[in-house]
Formats: structure tokens, sequence, C-alpha cells
């Protein structure tokens, strides 16, 4: 397989970059990875001739200031594209400091909405200045689960709030918000209550879903909300009852889904008690990963006739908390790279 022979050429192959801070520093944990670092891993990864295409990006300390003034973010631009990338889509820092609580009091969403802003500002001009085509704004609640269990139906009614003010916003700087199915974030935490947010807000034109493959495998199984569960509580990975909640999940979010991450899971999760448990990413190549990304991917990127959907004109690999002696080999990302062109091969399109 040469670069030349790809039978699709989109959607566009991207790279994660905040894996280089999350988990990382702090007490007891390894120093992070700079962005000049993270660049340079993505851009000397190559199968058969065939490389990344771009990277999404972290707005937040210390890879790139929320608080970017023109002059940094045309040096950005420049540095990114001296690489041979485009930016895609870009993560919004919701959580304190910068941000606050999507169902806190009045200063916290305040606070939120303003981060939001912000990283609408950095997208636009990345956009105005000919590095970033396509892509959205990543949100979340930046609140727990255990904030939004105390009050469901008025915390539920908070964010849906709080995500309609950033979603004029949006609107007011030609971008899209895409609030990330992680089941830590409260009232993101299951498949029904992700919905209940997208269909409350109610604009899907300027506010989405972004879907990755590791946690909403975790959807499926019901962490944090074991009444949403898709599959028998005593459930041993029977292919059947597999995809057949995975056509109900997707059903259910594919067509509020404008941003996709390729990832792998074990169907292991972290944290402690019941609640504010994450899912854990592993790598593409890992033994235990539960998912077949290749096949898998297909519910998100094909409608339920099975026919390529063409929405998202990008993907991206998102694994966070590796070791950083595993994300310094290169064999790490090549192996990343190979899955996203397998990816690409199966539910791709050429244009």
């Amino acid at each position: 397989m040469s670069a030349t022979r790809q039978p699709n050429n989109f959607p566009k192959l991207h790279n994660a970059m905040w894996p280089g801070l999350v988990g990382k520093g702090g007490p007891g944990a390894e120093p992070g990875i700079d962005l000049d670092t993270m660049l340079d891993l993505t851009a000397q990864a190559e199968v058969n001739g065939v490389k990344f295409d771009g990277v999404d990006l972290f707005l937040a300390d210390p890879h790139v200031s929320i608080d970017l003034g023109d002059d940094g973010i045309k040096a950005l631009a420049d540095k990114i594209q001296r690489k041979g990338f485009v930016v895609g889509s870009v993560v919004a820092p919701v959580w304190p400091p910068t941000g606050g609580s999507a169902m806190g009091g009045e200063e916290d969403r305040r606070k939120f909405v303003t981060a939001v802003r912000k990283a609408c500002r950095i997208a636009r001009q990345l956009r105005a200045g000919g590095v970033r085509p396509y892509g959205v704004v990543r949100i979340d609640t930046a609140g727990s689960v255990t904030e939004w269990d105390q009050d469901p139906k008025g915390n539920t009614k908070k964010i849906i709030a709080t995500f309609k003010e950033a979603a004029k916003v949006a609107i007011d700087h030609g971008e899209r918000l895409a609030g990330e199915g992680e089941i830590c974030w409260g009232g993101m935490h299951s498949w029904k209550y992700m919905l209940q947010l997208l269909e409350g807000v109610n604009q899907p034109k300027y506010f989405g879903f972004q879907a990755d493959m590791a946690h909403t495998l975790l959807y499926v199984l019901g962490y944090n909300a074991p009444e949403h569960r898709l599959v028998p509580a005593r459930f041993h990975w029977q292919p059947d009852l597999f995809h057949a909640a995975m056509k109900k999940l997707t059903k259910a979010l594919r067509p509020w889904t404008i941003d996709f991450h390729v990832a792998q899971n074990d169907a292991t999760v972290k944290g402690s008690g019941s609640h504010d448990k994450t899912g854990k990413h592993c790598l593409a190549t890992d033994p235990n990963g539960k998912l077949n990304i290749a096949r898998d991917a297909g519910y998100w990127l094909r409608d339920d006739a099975g026919k390529v959907i063409k929405k998202c004109k990008h993907i991206c690999w998102d694994g966070c908390m590796f070791p950083n002696e595993v994300m310094m080999k290169p064999d790490t990302w090549n192996n990343i790279l190979a899955a996203m062109i397998q990816v690409r091969e199966n539910h791709g399109w050429r244009a």
C-alpha cells in the first residue's frame, strides 16, 4: 500500500495533542510532554508512505494559553504548518480555574461561557489564517457525576441553559460546539442523559456530540448509570449482544455526532466509589482491547443502512494517560496511524 494508492482521502487523519498533558504533572505524576515534542512525534509517524494530516489542540497551558494574543496565534499556526499539518478540533478549558461548572452557580456558569468565548476566538483566528479547514470546539459540563446527583433535574436544566449560552457564542464566531460523551462528566455520564442535553439545547447545527470509541463503549456497559446499560449485568462480550447494543446506542447518538475519536478500551474504569469513574484508553494494539477498531468505527461513520455519512471531515486518535516512555516510542504512533488508516479504508471516501 503506497500513499498514492490510498483508495480514500477523507476523513483526514489527526492526532490529539492533549495526551501530552492529561494525567501528567502534579504530585506523583510524570511530567507533561510539551507541544513541540507532541508535534514532532506525530510528524515522524509514517506507514507505507502515509502520514498524519493534522492535529487537534488543547487550548490550555502549557500547550496553548487560552489568552494567547494575535501574534501568538499566528506563531502557533506557522509552527503547525511547518510540520505539514492543519488544525482540526480544539478543546475549550471549561474547568476551573479558567472555567467553571456548567451546573454551578452564576459565577461558575459565567466563567464556563467565557472560556468557550476565548476558545472560539482562537479557533476562528486559526480558521481565518488558513490553518484550520474543519473541526469543532469541544466542551463538557466541567462538573462531576456526584455534583449532578445532588439535583438531577435542576442540574440538567442548568446545563442546558449554560450550553445554550455557549452555543450563542459559537454562532457569533462561526463555530460549532461538540459535547464529549464521557462517563465522568455529570449530566453526560450515560447515553440517555447525553441525548437529553442534545435535545434540550436543540441546535443541531451548532451543538452536537463528540463520540469517542473508548468512552462510548462504557455507555454500553452502564458505568456510572447502570439504569441505562445496554447489555445484561453479567455480560461476557457475546457478539450478538454487543452488536445489538452498539446499534441501539449509535442509532440514538449518531444523528448528533459531529466529531469522532478513534480509540481503544479494555472496558475497565478508574476512580473511587460508584461515581466519577472514567474510561481507560488503551493502545491500538492492546490485546485486552474490547473493540475491533476498524469494524466498530463503522457504527459511527456509517448510517443504519451502511452508507458512509461523510459528516466528519477528520477523525482524531485519542489516547490519554499512557506512560511517557510509551509515548516517546515511534512504534506507538506508527501503530496508531496504521489503525487510523484502516478506519479510513473501511469507512472513508474520496473527494
